[in-house]
């Protein structure tokens, strides 16, 4: 098969997860409803922390930006599949494609480092409480989320533009519902070699380097709070960093859990099916763990919503002549 460079072909053919026309209908109201969860709820999340001052801490600041790009995240993918549906087409440009998979690791990596940053604050606030305001002032904690936005650029930015070296041949159709790197890259007549260099690196960059800090701050934080002599103050002391810890195993076991099914199974529909639970489920979830697990939000939640209980006498309006 002889390879034809990508602008001659100009598009690519995503194929989603079933051929079936009676499934599409049933396909289009689930992603719909888990979309519009994901953006509401998170939204949710961002206007509860911006309007509570209780709420403009560290750790509260992260979560906010944690949300913003969770919504941004399943926007990337989820709308054009669901317009997909909707016109019957399976047709998505190249322009539109490098674009979209541009936007999906920027802030796939972005998700990545706020959960680092996020545990480092969990690290500060419970093994050095008394240093913890001192250390995590505004200036800081602005300073790790541009970082991250800087890390998550270049790494994007690396990704994209080895994959704009490729060619390809007439076989464009991508076993996924949205332009992930390794199926498109899997489609390339040319060599790949240095694609899969830079891919192999992207992981450890975003995924071991981010998890082995994760790990190290979870690390201290269990040996600080067994070192609590009190049962009340270690369930305190753990109950600050049990939403985060809750959203972290589930990104991470989700994430590899749908690498490790596609490798086992070497089938991309499964693979596709399974990269539902990072991509769609696990940003759906977040705003709902982080507003039941923890006390704050549910306090300002209840407050936004006109359902916390007035202390003290209420006042008689004064009787008219």
């Amino acid at each position: 098969m002889e390879p034809r460079n990508l602008t001659a072909i100009s598009e690519f053919l995503l194929l989603g997860f079933s051929e079936e026309p009676a499934f599409q209908p049933l396909i289009f109201g689930l992603f719909l409803s888990m979309y519009l969860i994901t953006v509401f709820g998170n939204l949710l999340i961002i206007l509860t922390v911006s309007s509570d001052s209780h709420l403009h801490t560290p750790m509260y600041f992260f979560l906010a930006n944690l949300s913003f790009v969770d919504i941004c995240f399943t926007s990337t993918t989820v709308p054009k599949m669901l317009v997909n549906i909707q016109t019957q087409s399976k047709v998505i440009t190249y322009e539109d494609c490098i674009t979209q998979m541009y936007f999906f690791l920027l802030f796939a990596g972005l998700d990545n480092y706020i959960l680092t940053v996020m545990a480092y604050d969990r690290f500060l606030a419970i093994c050095h409480p008394l240093h913890y305001m001192v250390i995590m002032n505004p200036r800081l904690c602005g300073l790790l989320v541009l970082v991250s936005w800087i890390m998550s650029v270049l790494h994007s930015l690396l990704q994209t533009s080895v994959v704009l070296r490729l060619s390809f041949c007439t076989d464009l159709e991508i076993p996924h519902f949205f332009c992930e790197i390794k199926q498109v890259v899997q489609l390339a007549c040319s060599d790949t070699f240095l694609n899969d260099i830079v891919m192999y690196f992207g992981a450890g960059l975003l995924g071991g380097g981010p998890l082995a800090g994760i790990l190290y701050s979870y690390s201290k934080i269990v040996s600080s709070i067994c070192g609590i002599s009190s049962t009340q103050g270690k369930y305190k002391a753990f109950s600050t960093c049990a939403s985060h810890l809750s959203v972290v195993s589930l990104f991470y076991c989700t994430s590899l859990g749908v690498y490790l099914s596609s490798a086992a199974t070497q089938s991309s529909h499964s693979g596709a099916t399974a990269s539902v639970m990072y991509t769609v489920v696990t940003p759906m979830l977040n705003p709902f763990i982080y507003s039941l697990r923890n006390r704050d939000i549910k306090r300002a939640l209840k407050k936004s919503f006109g359902k916390e209980t007035m202390k003290g006498p209420i006042p008689k309006c004064p009787s008219t002549v």
